[in-house]
């Protein structure tokens, strides 16, 4: 059990603070949506057009389960909270860290959803999106770091102390 999963919502900074907390704890860095990307040959975005929500997920659930690390800091997609395989093996090898942000400072960070390969169902909106994720961030998290108001380095310094005293390194 020592890796750190970032979950929570598309802009919270889940690859860019995982990037800075691995580093400060010598730890590797994984970022799944690139690991799937790379694992496909597509982008995510367009693995969502040609496959549809449903599909997207079920090679996100895949991918994800099947991630097999150690000292790594994982940072994967906001859906993965979705897929129950992958976090079942998250919960078994590491600490789930829920980087929490409220709407409305989502909704300021986020242009465009689809284009980030946020996986919305046909006329979902993100506020939606949002207050449905947000009950499987809950349920899954481990450690739960709010950043709103704060700025990069304190939502790492909030990250690094939460699992000081969380005692899982």
């Amino acid at each position: 059990m020592d890796n750190i999963i970032f979950i929570g919502m598309p802009a919270v900074g889940k690859s860019t603070v995982g990037v800075v907390v691995a580093k400060r704890l010598g730890y590797r860095f994984m970022d799944t949506d690139l690991l799937i990307q790379e694992e496909e040959g597509k982008l995510l975005k367009d693995i969502i057009e040609e496959r549809g929500t449903k599909g997207f997920l079920e090679v996100e659930d895949r991918v994800n389960a099947g991630v097999d690390a150690t000292h790594t800091v994982i940072s994967p997609g906001g859906s993965v909270v979705y897929c129950e395989n992958a976090m079942r093996h998250y919960k078994e090898i590491g600490t789930v860290v829920y980087l929490q942000a409220s709407f409305e400072t989502i909704n300021q960070r986020l242009n465009n959803a689809k284009n980030r390969g946020v996986v919305l169902r046909e006329g979902q909106t993100l506020k939606a999106l949002y207050d449905e994720r947000v009950q499987l961030f809950e349920k899954y998290a481990d450690v739960t770091v709010c950043e709103d108001g704060l700025k990069l380095e304190d939502t790492i310094e909030k990250v690094l102390d939460a699992l000081e005293s969380n005692k899982t390194l």
